[in-house]
């Protein structure tokens, strides 16, 4: 008898009004009160089949994006338990079409507790998807560095949103392979206690602070985790030849990054190529792609997590809650080159980098003083006088 394919669901949510109209045309041109008045009300909803996802060995998966139809401030705003419902319903639905792993996307793996509360009342195993995404964003960092020729062995690196689940993995990731690294969060009190706990256990020097523009300054790398819906890292701030890594969706570059700096390295950390042929359709227009804003065969890493997950019938809450395991996030990389997941190509702004791009912008880092700078020879080379 031929063994039924695994099956996965993964919870999705529009990030912005432009989303809306990506995964409902027929929203494209009404405006923003009329589309955020209907997603109060919008029931969660089958939105993508999800087929063709086949490992090296022959393995295969089939699964379906549900989505969760609130917008990113209104899942920070409305009542916990209301978006709570949102989130387990679309599982449900997921559960309903034979999944037997759920992951979370987006804000619905940062509201609340981490997942814990929607593993709990969930009829299947849940995970955020968050040990893959700091392995597939600590890859990404560091490929950045090395397009940018940064000695990452004498550079300072900046993780922002330090003391969040994923931010806190990437520190304690980040540290053995730079010279410094500087813990940033918004509550003083909560970073102070983190960077307490776990100073003495990093191998490198290690600060904090709450004033992301000062720890900018300072770094060569800069990876951001954080839950803002606001941008966090602005042009004026970065050094010459700097790479930034972005984990977080929404964006936390400004895209002002893009126009103004052109010799600042840009990358989206948490994209990865999935195996086989995958097919991403729209369950409401069959034959119609779901619009993912990637390339193809590119989804996001915790996206992969869960396929990886059910590709290796392991139906389990693998990445839940605040803190992360390390061995973890080790595990599923393994699992997932073994699965046949592979790093994206570079990305940023939603445009590919392409070979000539990383070229120039290596140029105009040399041209404006070089990469991999300390502060005060930044500043010089950018034309500030140093203090």
């Amino acid at each position: 008898m031929t063994k039924s394919l695994p099956k996965f669901c993964f919870v999705i949510h529009p990030l912005s009004l432009d989303d809306v109209a990506r995964y409902e045309p027929g929203a494209a041109g009404k405006g923003a009160p009329i589309i955020r008045k209907i997603m109060e009300w919008m029931p969660s909803y089958a939105a993508v089949h999800v087929t063709g996802i086949r490992t090296p060995d022959g393995r295969e998966a089939e699964g379906w994006f549900v989505a969760a139809p609130l917008l990113p401030d209104q899942m920070m705003e409305f009542p916990r338990e209301e978006v709570y419902k949102r989130i387990v319903r679309a599982i449900e639905i997921g559960a309903e079409l034979g999944a037997q792993v759920a992951g979370l996307g987006a804000f619905t793996g940062v509201v609340g507790d981490g997942g814990v509360t929607i593993a709990e009342r969930s009829p299947i195993p849940v995970t955020t998807g968050n040990s893959l995404t700091i392995a597939a964003g600590i890859q990404s960092l560091f490929r950045g560095a090395r397009e940018m020729e940064i000695d990452t062995t004498q550079a300072t690196a900046v993780v922002a949103g330090a003391t969040g689940s994923i931010g806190g993995a990437c520190v304690r990731l980040v540290a053995p392979k730079v010279r410094k690294v500087i813990l940033v969060a918004r509550n003083q009190t909560r970073l102070a206690k983190y960077h307490e706990s776990i100073a003495g256990q990093l191998p490198c020097e290690s600060s904090y602070t709450t004033d992301i523009s000062a720890a900018v300054r300072q770094a060569q790398l800069i990876l951001t985790a954080t839950s803002s819906t606001q941008d966090v890292i602005e042009p004026e701030d970065l050094q010459t030849g700097a790479v930034v890594c972005e984990l977080s969706l929404p964006h936390d570059v400004s895209r002002r990054v893009a126009l103004e700096r052109p010799d600042v390295l840009v990358t989206e950390g948490g994209n990865m190529l999935v195996p086989g042929n995958p097919r991403f359709e729209r369950i409401r227009e069959p034959g119609t792609e779901f619009d993912l804003n990637l390339p193809p065969r590119t989804a996001l890493a915790c996206m992969s997590e869960t396929m990886v997950l059910a590709l290796e019938r392991r139906f389990e809450p693998y990445t839940l809650g605040r803190g992360i395991d390390i061995n973890k996030v080790i595990e599923i990389e393994r699992m997932a080159t073994e699965c046949g997941f592979t790093l994206a190509d570079m990305r940023a702004f939603d445009a590919a980098i392409t070979p000539e791009k990383i070229r120039a912008t290596r140029e105009a880092a040399r041209l404006r003083g070089g990469s991999a700078l300390s502060p005060v020879t930044a500043q010089r080379a950018m034309g500030a006088p140093s203090t």
